[in-house]
Parts: C-alpha cells; sequence; structure tokens
C-alpha cells in the first residue's frame, strides 16, 4: 500500500479504492470531519437548486406538475398518481411465496422490535394538588417514502409501515417512483408490501415531487381525488430526496436526512478480509453515489481487502454502480495507529451503517457515539439490518447520525406536557412566580397569578 502521503490511489483493474493516511497525525474533531472520505459539496448545493425548483413548481401547479416530473424522471405518462385498490390486491395475489414468506419474517421481527419502543407515560407528583405530565401522543397523519429507483426497496416499506402503527398513526399514506415496465405504477413487490402491511392509500410519485406533495398537500380539482398533507415524512432516498426532506423540515417533521447509503468498517488484524470487501461491496451496489469506508489500524488488511474489492466486484451483478461507488471521493480506507484512534474517525464520520470488526468487537462496539446503526461482529453484517434483523434500515446519512437517530416508534409522537395544579399548590409557588417574572420584568406574569388570590 502507498502511504506516502495523506491521500493517494489505490489502482487495482478498474477499482480506484483511495487511501487516507492518519497515523503519526494528531487531529482534531473538527479536521477529522473535514478529512474523512464524503460526497462533494458541490453536488449538494447542485442538488438543493434543483429540489427548490420542483417545490416551486409541484406547490403552484399541483397534479399537471406531478405529471411532467413523471413524464420527465420516470418516463411515463400519468393522470392522476393514486394506485387502484385492484392493483394493490394483485401484486399481493401475484407474489413469489418465498418472497411473501420473507416479507412476513420481516414484518414480524420488526413488529416485535416496534412494539417495546413506545415509551411510557409519565405522571409527576411535585406536591399536593401539584401534578405534571407527560403524554406521548401520535401524529394525525404521515407520508412515507419508499425508494424504487436503481432498486425496489420493498423492506423499506416494512421499516417505514411498522413504527408508524405500532405509535398508533391512524392515517398513512405511501409514495414510490412510477416504473415505465409496470404501466406507471411502482414495482409489485412494493405494492405488495404495502398490502399485506394494510396501506391503501399508496401512489406513484418519485424524488422530492414525493416529499414536497406529502409536505403541503395538492388540492383535488374536480373529480381529481386531493392528497392532504401529512405531518411528518419519513423515508430513504437519494441526495434529492434528503435535499428535499431538509427543505420541507419545519412544514413538516422529518425523520432524519436519509440520502444515499453509507456503511464504514472498523477492522483490525483479525477481521476475514473477504467479509469486509463484501460488505462494502453490498453498499455500494445501491447506487454509485454509495459510500463505502474502511478504518483500520493494519495495513496488511486494507491491502487484502482492496484486492478482495476488485474480485468480488468484477464477479457481481451491478458491477459498474459498485466501482463507480468505491471509486468515489466518499469512499476509501483510512488508515489509522491504533483502535482508539479508529473509534474517534468512525465517531467522527457518524456513519449511518458502522460494522465492527475487531477482536472484543462488542466492547469496542460500546464505545461509539455517533452511528445511525452499530452491527458487532462477524456475524451481523448490514444485509441483516437491511432485511431481517427487527431493526430499522431508514438511518440518518452525511454525519448527521451525531444528532439524529434512526426510523422508530418516537418518530411518529409527540411527548405533550399536562400541568395541573389545584389553588393550594399554586399558591405554594406563588411567590416564586412573582420574584421571577419581576426579574426578568414582565410584571403580567405575576399578575396573572396575584389576581387568582385577591
Amino acid at each position: 500500500m502507498t502511504t506516502s502521503s495523506d491521500t493517494s490511489a489505490l489502482s487495482t483493474d478498474a477499482l480506484n479504492f483511495r487511501s487516507i493516511d492518519f497515523r503519526g497525525r494528531r487531529l482534531t474533531l473538527a479536521e477529522l470531519r473535514a478529512a474523512v472520505p464524503r460526497a462533494q459539496h458541490q453536488t449538494m448545493a447542485e442538488a438543493e437548486q434543483k429540489v427548490l425548483d420542483i417545490i416551486s413548481d409541484v406547490r403552484s401547479r399541483g397534479f399537471a406538475a406531478l405529471a411532467e416530473l413523471a413524464r420527465k424522471f420516470d418516463g411515463v405518462e400519468q393522470s392522476h398518481p393514486r394506485v387502484p385498490a385492484e392493483a394493490l390486491t394483485q401484486a399481493l395475489t401475484e407474489l413469489d411465496p418465498k418472497v411473501r414468506a420473507a416479507l412476513e419474517e420481516s414484518i414480524n421481527r420488526a413488529r416485535q422490535f416496534a412494539d417495546q419502543q413506545r415509551p411510557a407515560n409519565v405522571d409527576v407528583q411535585l406536591g399536593d394538588g401539584a401534578v405534571v405530565s407527560q403524554n406521548w401522543i401520535p401524529v394525525g397523519r404521515v407520508g412515507l417514502y419508499v425508494p424504487g429507483g436503481l432498486a425496489p426497496l420493498a423492506s423499506s416499506v416494512i421499516m417505514n409501515v411498522v413504527p408508524a402503527v405500532a405509535a398508533g398513526v391512524e392515517s398513512i399514506a405511501l409514495a414510490s417512483p412510477p416504473q415505465k415496465d409496470f404501466g406507471g405504477l411502482p414495482h409489485p413487490t412494493i405494492l405488495a408490501a404495502a398490502k399485506l402491511l394494510g396501506i391503501d392509500e399508496v401512489y406513484a410519485i418519485g424524488g422530492a415531487q414525493a416529499i414536497v406533495s406529502f409536505a403541503y398537500g395538492i388540492p383535488g380539482t374536480g373529480d381529481e381525488l386531493s392528497i392532504e398533507p401529512v405531518d411528518v415524512v419519513t423515508g430513504p432516498g437519494n441526495i434529492f430526496v434528503a435535499t428535499a426532506k431538509r427543505l420541507v423540515k419545519g412544514v413538516v417533521g422529518i425523520d432524519s436526512e436519509a440520502g444515499t447509503t453509507e456503511i464504514a468498517i472498523l477492522a483490525d488484524a483479525t477481521a476475514q478480509a473477504p467479509l469486509v470487501a463484501a460488505d462494502l461491496i453490498s453498499q455500494a451496489e445501491h447506487d454509485p453515489k454509495a459510500a463505502s469506508v474502511l478504518v483500520t489500524d493494519s495495513a496488511e488488511l486494507a491491502d487484502a481487502v482492496v484486492l478482495e474489492l476488485a474480485r468480488q466486484a468484477a464477479g457481481t451483478k451491478h458491477r459498474a454502480r459498485v466501482l463507480e461507488a468505491l471509486s468515489g471521493p466518499q469512499s476509501g480506507v483510512v488508515l489509522v495507529d491504533d483502535l482508539e484512534q479508529g473509534i474517534a474517525v468512525c465517531n467522527a464520520y457518524a456513519a449511518e451503517h458502522l460494522e465492527i470488526m475487531t477482536a472484543n468487537a462488542a466492547t469496542v462496539a460500546a464505545r461509539i457515539r455517533n452511528a445511525g446503526a452499530i452491527f458487532v461482529g462477524d456475524f451481523s453484517p448490514v444485509s441483516l439490518g437491511d432485511y431481517c434483523a427487527g431493526s430499522n434500515h431508514v438511518l440518518p446519512t452525511s454525519g448527521t447520525a451525531a444528532f439524529s437517530s434512526g426510523l422508530n416508534v418516537t418518530t411518529f409522537l409527540r411527548a405533550v406536557q399536562v400541568i395541573n395544579y389545584d389553588r393550594a399548590a399554586l399558591e405554594q409557588v406563588s411567590g416564586h412566580i412573582v420574584s421571577l417574572s419581576g426579574a426578568e420584568d414582565l410584571p403580567g406574569h405575576g399578575d396573572a397569578v396575584r389576581i387568582r388570590f385577591a
């Protein structure tokens, strides 16, 4: 491996998996965040302007704009994006029994995990007649987005719907891109999964325009069915979906900016190069902009992983897509002095998916503070979390795991505080309220208490 400079290229045939060398350097958190592999910011800026244009267009022209965008991006003609009920029924009827069984198992495991996530309401008695409560109340309506471009992510239907249902949400709508090969409807496996979960409000809308439609709603005209605005929008997607969610945040709640997928693997000399390479490729096949990052203190392992990446990528179905993702600025190997520096790098990177392939992996995993989800040891690959672990695969990307969480039941809940004091309880603290209102030069606050005891 070439390590003469901080950044170098590692090339094997068509693979250009770059190396960033942190060994012998003491870097601050800010320096680590700036130096780890990331997508180019220029791309994100370009995406923002395109999404702003889509927001303006959809808000002003409604269904006409959606039809035009479906023609432009998806190559389909569309009169109205609502998926007919009979199409949902047909998709489930014609679903491969093995795929149905897999979906049902995933649903079962996801439900078990989600059902345990709902926090309990709390009542705190602060004195006689003084009770403060916190009640968890579900939002009224949610819009769930399921990608379907390069890969029809039927599993994302489960990841979105199950926690919303567990939270008690009463109105659930789902959107997924229209597919030219399926008559302008979303992929039939996505429709089948929706039907399996009891979701009948499904729209053939893709990308940023789906997020905008849910956030602002689209009024119907004549016999057209309207799309009612939602309270929360969730779901993974590409950079345009993530950007749209960021731009509508505040109009609606969002889960996180779950953009193009990323995986980081913290590994030492005990890791098996074929497993590391396979897991890096498993996420690279999602999208040419997907990020695959290896953090290791073993140059020998890094060399072996690069050879395995080239070997395994040559035989994978989506070879061109995988090689583009692995060769992009968002991917590469980060060489560190030791495990301590590796943990610091992983906390700075804040990966969507972080695998720990080290000795004492569980102990190392317990020291990670920033990650969407942590996968411990050789037998907990990201693929497990994508489908059947019971965990949720809608996770924060691009470093946002440092301050946001993956999709879960609380995404669809609000903590509402309830204050219930009687006369004696208020009188007990009335002097304090008057004193503090005077200190803040807000005497009306104190007067509102005094008047009750005049």
